[in-house]
């Protein structure tokens, strides 16, 4: 791990419309993250094109080797940045949801959504499997919005050695009940709670971003934010536009946190498993007659007269 500091910003903003608006959205986030001092910029799923329209329309799919991700690998230069963007390609002509990390110099990392909520399971295609990735910042992993619910995802990327967990969505607030007050929705205390957690679980660098405004009766509430590895909220943007930017030396804060306790090192991995009985309950002791707490009164043979002994004639038969 290096012990060079570096300083990470997650973006929450709107970036619907057509793909050139989009484009220009994300752009103009970077370059501002750049010259507050970014190594690495995260911004939301589907950012690049836009999320899903009102009708589950999704935004334009791109090849991960076509013309408009190179064209952002240009805009990155020596920042690393991690952006969400619809993927060509998947089943029934349904693409991925996919988030991708690229620099100047290409390419560097690349994740597809796994786990699909029920509005998205019609429009997307599931991913399969987690892997971290090396960057100039440090070992890296993604997830897409919905990812972070499930504890195995992230742990599937600590212990493939990622430093530092890049989470990407486009979490709105409750779609049955949302609250009238961003802060008071249930879905935003578990976006934030889950993003302390998963940081504070596997003790990693976590940076999170998310939607603002609006898409039809949806309502993004923001919440971008970096954590530490002891799940400590380093800076966040709340429930507006912006960027949340702080400064972490990756290598001594993870090793900070694990010194005393490492959660990755003190797991019981044989008792997690599924596939065989549960332990037996244990055996009952056997029943025990009931002692009775009564006198015993002995009576004599039939036909004894008192005082005579067992055996001696009758008198008057002798």
């Amino acid at each position: 791990m290096s012990a060079r500091p570096y300083t990470f910003a997650a973006v929450a903003g709107s970036f619907g419309g057509r793909f050139e608006r989009s484009f220009a959205r994300v752009s103009s986030a970077i370059e501002s993250a750049r010259d507050g001092g970014a190594s690495m910029v995260v911004l939301p799923e589907c950012a690049l094109g836009g999320y899903l329209t009102v009708d589950g329309r999704h935004g334009r799919p791109l090849e991960l080797d076509g013309p408009e991700l190179a064209r952002l690998c240009a805009v990155a230069g020596d920042t690393v940045v991690c952006v969400g963007f619809t993927e060509r390609g998947g089943r029934f002509g349904r693409p991925y949801s996919s988030a991708v990390c690229l620099s100047g110099d290409g390419i560097l990392g690349h994740q597809r959504k796994v786990h699909l909520p029920p509005s998205e399971i019609g429009a997307f295609s599931a991913g399969e499997g987690f892997a971290a990735f090396d960057t100039p910042v440090g070992r890296l992993g993604m997830l897409v919005c919905y990812d972070k619910v499930f504890p195995e995802a992230a742990r599937t990327l600590a212990l493939d050695g990622a430093e530092t967990i890049a989470s990407l969505s486009a979490w709105p607030l409750d779609r049955r009940s949302p609250a009238r007050r961003i802060a008071a929705d249930r879905q935003t205390r578990h976006f934030n709670l889950l993003d302390e957690a998963r940081a504070l679980e596997n003790q990693v660098v976590w940076i999170s971003s998310n939607l603002t405004g609006r898409i039809g009766p949806l309502r993004f509430p923001g919440q971008a934010k970096v954590v530490d590895p002891d799940g400590n909220v380093l800076a966040q943007t709340g429930g507006r536009p912006g960027t949340a930017t702080a400064e972490v030396a990756l290598g001594p804060a993870i090793a900070a946190s694990r010194a005393a306790i490492s959660h990755l090192d003190d797991r019981a991995r044989a008792a997690y498993r599924i596939d065989r009985p549960a332990p037996a309950p244990p055996a009952a002791e056997p029943a025990r007659a009931p002692v009775s707490r009564r006198a015993t009164v002995e009576l004599p043979a039939p036909g004894a007269a008192a005082g005579r002994l067992p055996g001696a004639p009758a008198p008057g038969l002798a």
